[in-house]
């Protein structure tokens, strides 16, 4: 399984550790380095002392267009484009790195470039004809031409394929009719990324670029959201536009695919922006801890007030891990990333949404005053679990697919078993193959190891092991269990899902603490031990819960009890 063609969480739920997929640990190279302490010390001398401004922003529900221009004139635009057309040319890696950057001064500022990066005019990069990308990334990268994504509509939101903005062929030309609701960067945008129904023989569902200018093209009123508020976020509607053929993105009937890649390839993007939300709390929670005092002494001194803090480092430093990790495979050429790009969102969001929780508690009442950032980074955070996918719809995806490939496996072994005699060298093979998984997943005989980490990880990476062989006998045993009933029954496959985050999150920290044991010495990584040694105990106590309940839980009676909240509309029992 080449670094190009395999699936590090695919491979592990057959049972198999792809160890050459994730190490050596990815490492940002040296020039570009030097690039991004050049951006982010111009970053500094703009946004830092800007609190109050974003704040002020953050009430009004609006940016000002003379920030919006300071935004162009910083390059804000321009981090993906390559060099050729005007751009920066980041790597996925260095990109990441400069929305984490970002996210450290200002949520709405991060998600407006982002935006226009990560999805707005991805699809242009990674699908635009050479006409296309010569006529538009130039604009893209000076912000003469803000880029969004439209995909989402008020009866398709991760149900992608039910979109019924509709494009017919005319001669030379689409006709475009519809509508796509809770647009980022809709209201600045002039160049659109749209996702529309054409119902041709070459597919359901075609990407077309659309410009402002095009007649029939609209946006309604800035949404007034619960966070993020400084961003623009609008109804976009497109009424008769015609669309000339040369506009389509990609292939004609191959839109769904298109706008997979695209959100695939952007979650890294997300990932940055949710560990530079993470560092600032954790900047600012060790501040307020150490300078609030309470019974005579700081806060900082009391044991819960530092489990806390532990905790945010450690989710901290594994998001990082994550999100490094599957960007750096992206840059390396990386094909089958989709799981893992998943990954990095569900974990990412979830641990930032949890480290802001816990810094606004170290806070106390301040903390929920407006006057302190913390309660506008909660609000600001909170639709990451939701936008680009929503968390509980990626989780089904991350493990159908793991059940997809053990259920291809069983189908294969079913059907070499009805060969066998007529083909017994492939048929026994094939079973052969099967029988020794099974007997390691039974016994331990032969499973699978690391050979890649470093040495003094052992107790480490036995714990990843030991969850490893649970995890592929797991997803064999729930498809066994429930056949294709399975994709209805989301109790166990949310079980698996979480049980494949956490080992993933798991390994790449395991991939990176061998890096720097490796650079730095033992000595010096001591403390990214500690943090890899917390961070395998709780992996290993979540993955054990999920796996103890495959057989005894209580899905039907939570099952129940929502039925019957749903037949009443509320809650059926009073005190009155």
């Amino acid at each position: 399984m080449s670094k190009t063609n395999g699936s590090f969480m695919r491979a592990l739920c057959m049972g198999k550790i792809a160890e050459d997929i994730i190490f050596p640990y990815p490492k940002m190279k040296t020039d570009e380095k030097e690039t991004l302490k050049t951006i982010f010390s111009s970053f500094s001398s703009w946004l830092k002392g800007k609190d109050s401004d974003f704040r002020k922003w953050d009430k009004q529900g609006e940016m000002p267009k003379e920030f919006l221009q300071e935004m162009k004139e910083f390059g804000l635009f321009s981090f993906i484009v390559p060099e050729e057309f005007g751009g920066l040319g980041l790597s996925v890696t260095g990109y990441s790195r400069v929305l984490q950057e970002l996210s450290r001064y200002e949520a709405s500022v991060a998600i407006t470039a982002g935006a226009h990066s990560s999805i707005g005019m991805k699809g242009l990069i990674l699908f635009g004809t050479d006409e296309q990308k010569k006529k538009y990334l130039p604009k893209l990268a000076t912000g003469e031409m803000v880029a969004c994504f439209c995909l989402t509509e008020p009866s398709a939101g991760s149900d992608a394929a039910g979109i019924k903005c509709k494009a017919v062929r005319e001669g030379d030309s689409w006709v475009l009719n519809g509508e796509k609701i809770w647009i980022t960067n809709g209201g600045l945008a002039d160049f659109f990324t749209v996702f529309a129904r054409t119902d041709s023989p070459e597919g359901q569902i075609t990407a077309f670029i659309v410009t402002r200018e095009m007649a029939g093209v609209s946006t309604g009123p800035h949404e007034d959201k619960m966070g993020l508020r400084a961003s623009s976020t609008v109804t976009v509607s497109f009424e008769n536009v015609r669309v000339p053929n040369d506009h389509v993105l990609g292939e004609v009937g191959k839109g769904f695919k298109v706008a997979m890649k695209i959100l695939n390839s952007g979650r890294s993007g997300l990932g940055g922006g949710c560990i530079g939300g993470m560092k600032r709390a954790i900047a600012l929670s060790t501040h307020q801890a150490k300078s609030r005092q309470q019974f005579g002494k700081p806060i900082a001194d009391f044991g819960l007030v530092k489990q806390k803090i532990g905790h945010m480092v450690v989710e901290c430093y594994a998001t990082e891990s994550v999100v490094n990790l599957v960007a750096g495979l992206v840059d390396q050429g990386h094909e089958d990333y989709a799981v893992e790009a998943a990954i990095s969102k569900v974990f990412g969001t979830e641990c930032l949404w949890r480290t802001l929780d816990e810094a606004l508690q170290i806070a106390g009442g301040g903390g929920y005053m407006c006057e302190l950032p913390y309660e506008r980074m909660l609000r600001d955070a909170r639709i990451n679990r939701i936008y680009e996918g929503t968390n509980d719809i990626l989780r089904l995806f991350i493990a159908l697919t793991a059940m997809h490939d053990v259920g291809q496996q069983l189908k294969e072994l079913a059907g070499s078993l009805g060969k066998v005699f007529l083909d017994p060298i492939k048929g026994f093979g094939i079973f052969s193959d099967y029988a020794k998984k099974q007997v390691s997943l039974t016994t331990g005989l032969g499973k699978a190891t690391f050979t890649m980490a470093h040495p003094s990880l052992k107790e480490e990476t036995e714990i990843f092991e030991e969850c490893a062989k649970d995890l592929a006998s797991f997803a064999d045993r729930i498809l066994r269990k429930h056949g294709k009933k399975i994709v209805d029954l989301q109790f166990p496959t949310r079980r698996l899902a979480d049980a494949m985050i956490d080992l993933f999150a798991l390994a790449c920290v395991i991939s990176r603490v061998t890096s720097s044991i490796e650079e730095k010495g033992p000595e010096k990584a001591a403390k990214e031990k500690e943090i890899l040694h917390v961070f395998a105990g709780q992996v290993r106590r979540r993955v054990k819960s999920n796996f103890g309940k495959i057989d005894e839980n209580d899905d039907e009676q939570i099952i129940s009890l929502a039925d019957y909240a749903l037949e009443t509309e509320g809650f059926g029992w009073d005190n009155l």
